[in-house]
């Protein structure tokens, strides 16, 4: 008996010990991933990411930015994704709850198919979102219990600094803000120019631009490539980039720019992108500096091209 006693004590002391270690490690992002992360900083607040979580913070609020939503409204649903699912796409809950809204199939938000993929779980709880009356006005904890019903209301309010911060960065009303460092070492893949004169890499990155953003009027490209307009040894000769225009250079389009630039950032890793550069700023995967001055190159023309105020461009690995 005594023998059991103690076994059984061991045992309780390695499974506490297993616990606290991936606790230890889910809660300290560098070590989980080895440094790579993703961080947004407004007014002294900073807020840190796992790839993962940032690529799903990306998408949540690219498409509240994509309907036309207020910033009010991408800070619920991140406040609402962080408490349910922190961040991550699960498949698995209480329940039959699922993704990272913690939706439930049973409760007609969908099939299970529908509520794991990010893209259709963000729109329904937007759809959702948009039929409570006010929702602009009220606290996030309780407009993110008018969408989920939750059985602990008030736990939404402990992530609402943090959505706040993301919110502000990733909407574009903090430009620069928003940042990950990432791994530079990419493998090799198919150089071959497709119709559009893009790389198979690049032409991910356009797809998935106008996927997420709707409508955007987009260029640097060409059916058999481009070969002139560009300072030399531009990505654009390789068709590794993709050039999104934001015409006429003005508040509400230097908005837009900085979210769709900082979404670039945020889903850098996953599209392989090596390079985004908006409004004299310029962002590279393998740099811990994050958001730099962009020093032009000493040529004529339009500062307003030339500094990248009127375009996102944004390229990918070779």
């Amino acid at each position: 008996m005594r023998r059991l006693l103690v076994a059984a004590v061991v045992l309780a002391v390695v499974v506490a010990v297993v616990v606290a270690g991936y606790r230890l490690l889910r809660d300290n992002t560098s070590l989980l991933t080895g440094g790579e992360e993703c961080t947004a900083t407004v007014s002294d607040r900073t807020v840190t990411l796992t790839v993962e979580q940032a690529e799903n913070a990306g998408l949540i609020t690219a498409v509240s930015v994509q309907r036309g939503l207020p910033a009010r409204a991408a800070t619920i649903a991140l406040a609402t994704a962080f408490q349910e699912s922190k961040l991550y796409n699960l498949e698995s809950g209480d329940r039959d709850s699922l993704g990272i809204f913690q939706q439930r199939p049973s409760q007609g938000w969908g099939t299970r198919e529908q509520i794991l993929n990010p893209y259709y779980a963000t729109n329904a709880f937007y759809d959702a979102l948009e039929q409570v009356d006010g929702y602009e006005t009220m606290a996030v904890t309780e407009a993110a219990q008018e969408v989920q019903r939750s059985g602990f209301p008030e736990a939404y309010a402990q992530h609402e600094a943090d959505a706040r911060v993301l919110a502000s960065a990733l909407t574009g009303n903090s430009p620069h803000a928003f940042s990950c460092t990432l791994d530079d070492e990419v493998a090799p893949a198919a150089t071959r120019l497709n119709p559009r004169g893009l790389t198979p890499r690049a032409d991910v990155v356009r797809r998935d631009a106008l996927a997420v953003f709707g409508e955007l009027s987009l260029g640097g490209f060409a059916p058999g490539g481009v070969s002139t307009g560009h300072m030399g040894g531009s990505a654009h000769y390789d068709g590794r980039a993709v050039d999104i225009f934001l015409r006429p250079v003005n508040a509400a389009n230097r908005l837009r720019g900085w979210a769709i630039a900082q979404y670039l950032v945020a889903e850098a890793q996953r599209l392989e992108i090596q390079t985004v550069i908006f409004d004299d700023r310029i962002w590279q995967a393998g740099s811990d500096e994050g958001w730099r001055d962009y020093d032009p190159p000493e040529r004529s023309g339009d500062p307003a091209i030339l500094e990248h105020r009127d375009h996102v461009h944004v390229d990918v690995f070779d």
